[in-house]
């Protein structure tokens, strides 16, 4: 496996996690938020290091796969639903609790994300073209800023607009918002820091070996 697949891998496990912790609510100071708030940021990193080493038509490769494994985790988690439980198993309406989401709330967890994650990467892939390979930490920080804010608008506005106050839904934006953001600057580009250093080592070689796979000679 090339250090590349493996970043691949773990965005879509951090994506596919997230997900699912998103089912609990917690209470994170004034905040009260999904649980994949503690995840969901460094999905965001991966693409991050995706879009820095190999560029934005690889990192969209993968954020669609993303989706696509999403969109699979859905479909077999309401067919555990609604198949049949056994006599001896009493947590149903805990299962469907838990995983009964609301239509609109998949549809706006399917849309914030490939906006945001796509809008993430073209930002950072912009920024690189500005800065160069120097100054990661604004790439990082500066493509999360416009992306996490694309994925927090368009999910809290498709999922919940409506049914709570105007004024309640923008304060559950901006505290979906600050947070995501926080917690990726403080932990994620850091982390990103070092991933990238690791990953970028064996770039050349793992472009080599794809090539060598397609039958292509590096230059």
């Amino acid at each position: 496996m090339s250090k590349r697949e493996a970043i691949a891998i773990g965005f879509i496990v951090t994506l596919l996690a997230s997900n699912i912790l998103a089912t609990k609510l917690i209470v994170l100071g004034p905040f009260v938020l999904p649980a994949a708030v503690i995840v969901y940021p460094f999905c965001f990193m991966n693409g991050d290091i995706l879009t820095e080493i190999w560029g934005y038509r690889y990192a969209k490769k993968v954020i669609l796969a993303g989706f696509a494994a999403n969109a699979f985790l859905t479909l077999v988690i309401y067919l555990g639903q609604i198949l049949p439980a056994a006599p001896t198993w009493e947590h149903q309406e805990a299962y469907v609790a838990i995983f009964a989401s609301v239509p609109r709330i998949v549809l706006g967890s399917f849309i914030a994300y490939l906006g945001g994650e796509l809008t993430n990467s073209i930002f950072l892939e912009k920024i690189k073209n500005i800065t160069g390979p120097r100054f990661l930490f604004v790439r990082t920080i500066g493509s999360s800023i416009v992306g996490q804010f694309v994925d927090t608008v368009v999910f809290i506005g498709v999922a919940f607009a409506g049914t709570v106050p105007a004024n309640i839904l923008l304060q559950i934006m901006l505290g979906q918002y600050l947070v995501k953001v926080a917690l990726e600057a403080i932990g994620g580009t850091p982390l990103a820091y070092l991933l990238i250093g690791w990953a970028g080592k064996d770039d050349r070689r793992d472009r080599f070996d794809e090539g060598a796979v397609n039958g292509e000679s590096m230059p």
